[in-house]
């Protein structure tokens, strides 16, 4: 089966790493998504091999960025845009993506505000990232009958 991308779900922790289930809360009006891995491989070169490099991936770490439109009132969107200004551990929260097939992937992040505004007639843009914080906890669909 194939799908489109909208059927993708983001929730973000509205109180930091505190948050709890009640406080995952969904973020409106995204627009675009785009994931990047950041893999550590060791590269080495034993005897046995001859001159042939080996290789073994001893590291792993993802961001999600995500693009969409300022939306006031919304409590996800709300609690993305009050983290323009915040640094240190005050970036730190809860973080909840849902894949099309329905696996969960759920994890500590840090948000990056990345953009906001816009042309004076367009819409004011939201625009940021969410890097992983260790590692995330990955729940896998749950197989469904046809």
């Amino acid at each position: 089966m194939i799908f489109p991308v909208f059927n993708n779900q983001f929730k973000i922790g509205t109180k930091g790493l505190a948050s709890t289930q009640e406080d995952m809360k969904s973020i409106s009006n995204l627009e675009s998504f785009s994931v990047s891995f950041d893999n550590g491989v060791e590269e080495f070169s034993p005897m046995e091999a001859q001159g042939w490099k080996r290789r073994l991936l001893t590291a792993k770490s993802f961001s999600i960025s995500l693009n969409g439109k300022r939306d006031v009132g919304d409590v996800g969107n709300d609690y993305v845009a009050s983290m323009y200004f915040v640094t240190g551990t005050a970036a730190y929260t809860k973080f909840e993506w849902t894949m099309i097939d329905g696996t969960k992937v759920a994890f500590n992040c840090v948000v990056n505000c990345t953009a906001a505004g816009g042309d004076s007639t367009a819409i004011d843009a939201l625009e940021f990232e969410v890097l992983s914080d260790g590692k995330p906890e990955v729940t896998p669909a749950t197989a469904t009958e046809e």
